[in-house]
Formats: C-alpha cells, structure tokens, sequence
C-alpha cells in the first residue's frame, strides 16, 4: 500500500500527520507481522532441530527479533523483520564462522519441507554468496489470506552476550574476543543485535517518528530512484538521526518535525564532515578497544561507529554522494521549509573531543574543543590559561607513532583526532625552534632550542627537565650519534626533528 501523498509535496508544519496518516503501522499490519514471527520463531525452536545433525546436536538457545520490527521503527506495509538464532553449536566467533554455512542450508531444506504446515508460501532468496559462505538466510513469506509478502531474514550467532542487562555495558573481554576474531567489518554484528535493538528502542515516540520518515525518504526518494548503486544500510541513516536529535536538541522529546528532518538532510548533504560514535555499551578505557576504536576514527569520512559494535562501520565503501545529491534536492522542497529557520537545530559533525593541555612545571589542564575548529582558537584559550608571551608550539602524539606539530590554521579534524587527546604547549622565542626527544620507554618531550645551540646545550636542557644527567645521555639523528661540540644547525637538524636519547649503562 503507497502512501496518498509523496513526501516532497507536504509542506513541514504536516509531517506530524503526514507520519501518523501514512507511516505509523496500523493494526492489521503489525498484527500480520506478529504472525509470521511467532509461526518462523515456533519452527526454528520446535521443529527445525529436532532431527540429529551430524556434528551434534544443536539446542536453540534463544531467538531475537530485530531490524524495524525490533526496534520499533516499523514502517506501515514495510517491515524488514531479522531473526537473530543464538544456538549452542556456537561457542565461540570461531564457531559461527566456520558451522554457520551449513547450519543455514540445514535450515533452508527443513524450511521448505515444513513449509505445509505454517500455512504461508515461502520463496528463498538467492544470494550470490550463498554458494561460499552464507551469512544469512532470506525468503520471502506470505499468508494464502494475503496479497502482503514479508520478507524474513534468519541469522545465525554466537551467543557472545549471554545473560546481559542491555542497561549496563558488556565485559571489556567481550569486545576484545570480537576484535581479535573480527576478518571483516560487521562481520559478527548479529551477535550484539540485542544491544542494537535497545539502543534505538529506548529513543523517546516522537524520535522514532522522525526515524520512520527518515526511513521512509530512504525507501521512496533515495533507493527507487539509485536502485543499482550501493546504498548505506537504512541502521546507518537510524543511527544519523538519533545523533543529529542528540546534538540539536540535547535529547528533548519535544521538537518540530521539520526542523528534525532538516538537520537530517543537512548532515547527508555534509557526509564527508562526519564521525560519530557512542561510547555505551563500549570506551576506550581498555586498551585493545581503545587502540582499535582510535584506528577506526582514522578512517576515511563519513564515519558511523555501530554503538553496538565497533567493527561496523556503518559509513564505509557506500554512495554517501548520491545520498548526498538526493539530501540536497529534499532541502529545496516545502517539506523542509521551516516556520522559522533561525530555530534551525545546530548539529556539529562530531562531538566535542576532550583536550588535555600538558606544560612542563604545571599542572594538566582540559577543555572541550569541537574538532573542526581552527586550532588557533584552541591556541587563544590556552595563552589566557598558561599566561604565555611567545609563540605557541602545539604537538601531540598517538601512541606508537611519532610527536606531531598542530598548525594553527589547521583542525584536530584535520589530523583525523576525533576522540580524547593529550596536547603538549611549548613557548618559544625567536630563534628558537621546536625539537622532540623521544627515549626508550616512547615518551616523546618537545624542547625550545636556538638552532646556533650545541648538542650539549640540548642535553642540558633534558637533565634540567628531569632527564639523565649530560654525561649519562647518547642522542641519535637519523641513526648516527651525535656529537656534544656540534650545533643542530651544523646537523641540518631542523624544526620539528626527532632525535633518540639512549641512557648509558
């Protein structure tokens, strides 16, 4: 059933009832959907694994109901309704990628041969796949009372969560098994599928509206018109919004659906500026995910961390530019004409990042800076906070890699920083130029020097900093020892150089 009006020709203040008149699930439909879950749910538990497979006996252990159906963003006549199968087969991420091919075509014959008796007709999809390692099994099912075909699509997991409070965060150990067995983005999503379905489930009623005309412009202005091109997955453009509602409104469940719908279509229009994550049901407090959650920030934009699953990154290797071109033909329609657009919504392209300012001989300082901003504004809030009269020499350094300058002119965007960072200020006076010193360990120090100085003025400068004392310390340049009585300019030792310090034993 198509809706009476199209999208583009309803003007902002109806979208409430545009939402409400065509997109809202009505009875018969959700009644129709709840149906075919609880026939598909009745058979993989009470039928499908009755009979003894050849590797052992498999026990369904539960089964979770995802996608829009799952999380409550149901569209009216539009449902993609996941099963998620947790069975005891799988112990491990190991398990499920090496049985779940044949548990799948297990499936898919016990499906046909029973399909009598559900009292629906049922097509399988063929996936192209499917002949090497299927990941999911799909087909489309209909009621002999219906003209409607629900698609279904039953995944097979690893119950990596076991008995969890979906309120509370998952054991750190849990994320590091999925990074360390994860071969391909997502791979193992399915996995987390509970927490997935309660982060968008909890969204307040009037948030999961917006979400459904998201979706709807999604499934009838973007993929009709794009139908070959690889298009996100409509979670990337649920997940788009909720963070837009997050920043524009600070999650008030009292807001314009117009404006909603604007800064949506802002945000996609603007996709090369984006990164964002949550921080729920995984941080960056234990080192393996921290480290990995870092990498995946480095990656090229748009970036959307799944909140459930941070090998998904939901922004990668898709059209985001004819999503984009569409975005920008929906703001020039009456749909996204607000009443009044100076209470447009301000959504920032990424969070604010947490800054940690270090100097040597005072204490740590923070501020909350928005990574697109210039530096130089950075820079401007610091002189107040360190009292400095010379020039501002910024560095910062990711771990296992190299002490690195930030220019002025330049954003943390622009360094691909996107999540807490420490930053070292260092006040200079002409001539002096900035050196880094790293040592053994990895600390890495920045240090003012004239370049007319000699080696053995810079070794002075390290003790006086509370390093080895001079007659203790080695410094090296491009692998070759450094000589006391040479100066840094006489090395061609240049602004911004790293040199090693190794301590005599």
């Amino acid at each position: 059933m198509e809706p009476f009006q199209d999208l583009y020709e309803t003007p902002g203040d109806r979208l409430d009832a545009f939402v409400e008149q065509n997109l809202q699930p009505q009875r018969d439909w959700k009644k129709q959907v709840m149906d075919v879950v609880q026939r598909i749910v009745q058979f993989l538990q009470n039928q499908c694994f009755h009979d003894k497979l050849h590797w052992d006996r498999v026990r369904v252990l539960k089964v979770v109901k995802g996608g829009s159906s799952g999380k409550g963003t149901m569209l009216n006549y539009s449902s993609d309704l996941d099963l998620v199968l947790f069975l005891s087969c799988f112990s491990s991420f190991q398990d499920q990628a090496q049985l779940r091919g044949g548990i799948i075509r297990f499936i898919e014959e016990k499906l046909v041969y029973c399909s009598r008796s559900l009292a629906y007709s049922i097509v399988v999809v063929q996936h192209r796949e499917r002949a090497k390692s299927p990941r999911s099994l799909s087909f489309w099912i209909q009621s002999r009372k219906s003209s409607t075909a629900i698609r279904v699509n039953v995944l097979p997991a690893f119950d990596a969560l076991g008995h969890f409070c979906p309120d509370s965060k998952p054991a750190p150990e849990i994320y590091e098994n999925l990074i360390n067995n994860a071969s391909r983005p997502g791979e193992f999503s399915p996995s987390f599928t509970e927490l997935q379905r309660h982060f968008v489930k909890s969204c307040p009623t009037k948030l999961k509206s917006l979400l459904r005309l998201v979706k709807h412009w999604y499934m009838q202005n973007l993929k009709r018109k794009y139908r070959r091109e690889a298009l996100p997955p409509k979670y990337a453009l649920e997940l788009l919004t909720i963070f837009a509602w997050e920043m524009g409104t600070d999650k008030s469940e009292n807001f314009n659906m117009d404006e909603g719908l604007v800064a949506v279509m802002e945000l996609l229009r603007d996709y090369k500026d984006i990164c964002i994550y949550w921080t729920k049901f995984y941080d960056f407090q234990n080192e393996t995910v921290r480290n990995f959650i870092k990498q995946q920030l480095k990656e090229c934009r748009p970036i959307i961390l799944d909140p459930a699953d941070p090998t998904n990154n939901l922004g990668r290797e898709k059209r985001w530019d004819v999503v984009a071109q569409e975005a920008v033909y929906c703001l020039q329609q009456v749909c996204c004409r607000t009443e009044d657009p100076s209470q447009s919504w301000h959504v920032q392209r990424a969070r604010d990042i947490q800054v940690t300012v270090k100097r040597t001989g005072q204490e740590a300082w923070t501020l909350a800076v928005d990574p697109y901003w210039p530096i130089w504004k950075m820079e401007t809030e610091m002189k107040r906070w360190c009292a400095l009269h010379g020039e501002q020499r910024l560095s910062f350094r990711e771990p296992g890699g190299r002490r690195q300058p930030l220019s002025s002119q330049r954003t943390l965007a622009d360094y691909r920083i996107f999540s807490k960072v420490n930053v070292r200020v260092l006040e200079t006076f002409p001539p002096e130029i900035q050196v880094f010193i790293e040592d053994c360990s990895g600390q890495n120090r920045p240090y003012a020097i004239d370049p007319d100085a000699s080696i053995y003025d810079l070794k002075e400068k390290i003790e006086e900093a509370g390093g080895p004392r001079v007659e203790n310390q080695i410094l090296e340049f491009q692998d070759r020892e450094l000589w006391d009585h040479h100066s840094l300019a006489d090395l061609q030792i240049k602004d911004c150089d790293t040199m090693m310090l190794i301590r005599r034993s």
